[in-house]
């Protein structure tokens, strides 16, 4: 079984950007799209890296960490040896990269994009990212957690949670908690490396690089699951609630997705290269609609060059808060909350170290 990293086009990454655009008249052009209201948002990675979680590409469009090897959903659920194996790999690297992501905070694009929400100019947002960060921005407005849930749409799922093979839902501190308990010495580890303040080099999905290290896997324990031990039977095959890559997302999923771009009366992407299909397939629909799309991203992407789309190459960081100024502000949208919001979040983007100087496609 052969399954591969979703990639973009070679053709498309040695395409020089032909055109760029001024701050101002970035925010004046963002500003005409969104201003009439009804807008499906799409967001990806980007809108992430000012949290300081790395995207999984650079500003060339090729992954920033050399030899970026995933494990992909056949292997992470293979019940054999070799599968008990993959999962190790994968929960040791998950369980010291995850607090990274768990300790992550909302930056200004979130909160910028929650502003939208609230303010009912972006009604749908639809995202990539497993971190739940739009998620922690706009719940500043909505005390309700599944109010939240609703005005959000996970189209790869979560890190925060934690399914076993039989179904068994847990909250990833929770497990997170299990795996410190089973694994004392990694704990020891773990702990000493926050203590340095060292830190190690987080992927958007939790997962970190740790083979310069000499590391083995097979010393790392996997709990069984608590709820299916009182039901009789062992099962330490766990798999956090997301959409591995070789794994399709669900029906219900697909169909909503399908929905917020049919309901809405233009789509603006933000922060994603639209790698994967499951994203391109939604602007793919957008113009099937005739939908005016907008994207604003940073480097290369799947939608270059694609009719209909119009790109602008530049950060969300650098033009939100002014958009969201003027988008409210000239509606007569003043609302303290909206102040609060455009007041809140960072800008932190990681540090650039010598990865991301090598950066090169994955194999």
């Amino acid at each position: 079984m052969r399954v591969s990293v979703p990639n973009i086009p070679q053709s498309l990454l040695s395409t020089k950007l032909t055109s760029q655009v001024s701050l101002s008249e970035a925010i004046e052009r963002i500003t005409a799209f969104l201003a009439p209201g009804n807008v499906t948002l799409i967001t990806g990675a980007g809108v992430s890296v000012d949290s300081g979680i790395r995207a999984y590409r650079g500003r060339d469009g090729r992954y920033m960490n050399p030899n970026y090897k995933p494990i992909f959903y056949h292997e992470l659920v293979d019940e054999t040896e070799k599968g008990q194996s993959f999962r190790q790999r994968y929960w040791l690297r998950s369980y010291l990269g995850f607090p990274s992501i768990r300790e992550a905070l909302p930056n200004t694009t979130h909160y910028a994009v929650a502003a939208l929400q609230y303010a009912g100019v972006i009604p749908r947002l639809i995202t990539q990212n497993v971190d739940g960060l739009h998620h922690e921005a706009l719940s500043i407005t909505h005390p309700s957690p599944v109010k939240v849930q609703e005005s959000i749409l996970e189209l790869h799922g979560t890190l925060h949670r934690v399914r076993c093979k039989h179904g068994h839902l847990t909250d990833r501190t929770v497990f997170q908690d299990w795996l410190s308990s089973a694994n004392p010495k990694w704990k020891d580890f773990a702990d000493a490396v926050e203590k340095e303040g060292a830190g190690l080099r987080t992927n958007p999905d939790g997962d970190v690089a740790i083979e310069h290290l000499g590391i083995s896997y097979d010393s790392f324990v996997i709990p069984e699951c608590p709820t299916c031990l009182q039901e009789n039977r062992h099962n330490n095959v766990h798999k956090p609630d997301l959409v591995f890559f070789g794994e399709s997302i669900t029906e219900h999923v697909k169909k909503r997705s399908y929905l917020d771009i049919e309901n809405s009366d233009r789509v603006l992407l933000m922060g994603t290269t639209l790698a994967t299909y499951s994203a391109f397939r939604l602007l793919k629909h957008a113009l099937e609609l005739n939908k005016p799309v907008l994207m604003i991203n940073v480097g290369p992407s799947r939608a270059d060059g694609v009719e209909g789309v119009h790109k602008l190459d530049i950060a969300s960081g650098d033009v939100m808060r002014d958009v969201v100024q003027n988008v409210l502000r000239n509606s007569g949208v003043i609302d303290p909350m909206v102040d609060k919001m455009l007041s809140s979040g960072i800008r932190r983007p990681p540090v650039k170290d010598d990865d991301d100087d090598v950066a090169q496609a994955a194999e």
